[in-house]
């Protein structure tokens, strides 16, 4: 491991700037309790959201979260839920996972894809029931998300206009969202909910009383790579269920600015840094997002282009990147290759509390992607060396159903 030494430790302005919108910004139903213990709030996309917290650094609190566990309010996050006898064959019209075959209360990462391969959103679906499904996408594609579905459930009534499915999105002041992360979250979480959560495994989802809150959905994932749960939880609940939690001395609040560096290590995309609507999943190593079914079925937004670069393959490819010397490696920063040609660029960026050092993620030519190749990142003028790594750079830590 390098040196903890060597981590840079950016200014409270400089992540304000690095993290704040001109937005105008909704607050969530924790904004006064964020306040009151100590937040720094920006507005992060359109919601009022605490960077980091007074009595804890970004890096102590990054290193807290993987000793111990952390609790995020991510109420910005867009909630939907989707009722009607085929909301399943709807929601597979626009993504790429095989809903069909979740168990109920069986959850996914999947995406949204345009016609070209595009990736439009990243997204959690739960299957609830057949007729019943939860969802959780990005809070900056809010409006697009919400625009999108609706748009492809007027195609869907055209094709089927018996159907009788109905959507509903949920407002940060009706609904919170705490993800709590660590290896010692479930212990924590394990003292206030009924749940019996060593039969909860990782990517499945289910109700329960949480610190006296009726109907709480468990869900036992992620952003973190930690062992960890996003608790879905009615917004006049939240502060109370949040409280409850730190009374616990093993659980601390944790912001924007730690979950960022968390998720970077685990090597986990930020949609409009790492993927867009001009990146696929192929070239953004997600191949793995494109269900079996769906591509023998070849029936989802973007297929032809999608399977055509499985089997030949993509011209570029997300890689991680991994420097021990000079400050780290921002998005827009150019991959530079040995001639001193610029070949990609970096699309996030941070230094890694964990490991010591710097790393990022970034588009290469697929000729320049296998481990172990040495590239050039050049930072304000100046050219320094990086090795292209494995991804995760931490090693999950994901609470899986035993082989």
């Amino acid at each position: 491991m390098f040196s903890l030494r060597a981590v840079s430790k950016p200014s409270v302005g400089a992540l304000k700037r690095a993290f704040s919108s001109d937005v105008k910004a909704e607050a969530t139903a924790l904004f006064d309790f964020h306040v009151e213990r100590g937040g720094k709030i920006v507005n992060f996309g359109g919601f009022l959201l605490p960077v980091q917290y007074s009595d804890l650094s970004i890096v102590n609190s990054h290193l807290f979260t993987r000793k111990s566990a952390s609790l995020f309010d991510v109420s910005h996050m867009l909630q939907t839920e989707i009722y009607g006898k085929d909301c399943v064959a709807y929601l597979e019209s626009v993504c790429t996972a095989d809903i069909q075959g979740l168990q109920d209360n069986g959850a996914v990462l999947t995406v949204f894809t345009n016609q070209q391969g595009g990736i439009l959103d990243d997204l959690i679906i739960t299957k609830i029931a057949e007729d019943h499904l939860y969802v959780v996408s990005n809070a900056a594609r809010k409006h697009h998300d919400q625009q999108h579905l609706l748009k492809a459930l007027d195609s869907h009534r055209k094709r089927n206009p018996s159907t009788d499915i109905k959507l509903r999105y949920y407002e940060p002041l009706e609904r919170g969202l705490l993800a709590l992360q660590g290896p010692r979250a479930a212990e924590a979480l394990q003292n206030l909910t009924d749940v019996d959560l060593s039969q909860l495994y990782f990517m499945n989802s289910t109700t329960g009383n949480v610190a006296g809150v009726e109907n709480c959905r468990i869900t036992r994932c992620g952003y973190t790579g930690e062992d960890g749960f996003e608790i879905e939880v009615p917004a006049s609940s939240a502060v109370k269920l949040a409280a409850e939690l730190l009374t616990n001395e093993n659980v601390k609040l944790a912001g924007l600015g730690a979950r960022d560096s968390l998720r970077l290590e685990a090597g986990l995309c930020l949609y409009g840094n790492d993927i867009t609507s001009e990146t696929t999943p192929v070239e953004a190593a997600l191949t793995w997002l494109v269900a079996k079914r769906r591509r023998e079925l070849k029936d989802f937004p973007g297929a032809e282009a999608i399977l055509r670069q499985i089997r030949e393959g993509s011209s570029i490819k997300r890689v991680g990147l991994v420097s021990k010397t000079g400050p780290p490696a921002r998005q827009g920063a150019s991959i530079i290759c040995v001639e001193d040609q610029e070949v990609g660029k970096v699309t996030s960026g941070c230094p890694s509390p964990s490991l010591g050092g710097n790393i990022a993620m970034g588009y290469v030519p697929t000729s320049y992607s296998k481990v172990g190749t040495r590239v050039g990142l050049k930072i304000r003028d100046r050219v320094y060396d990086a090795v292209v790594s494995k991804m995760p750079f931490v090693k999950a830590n994901y609470y899986n159903r035993p082989k």
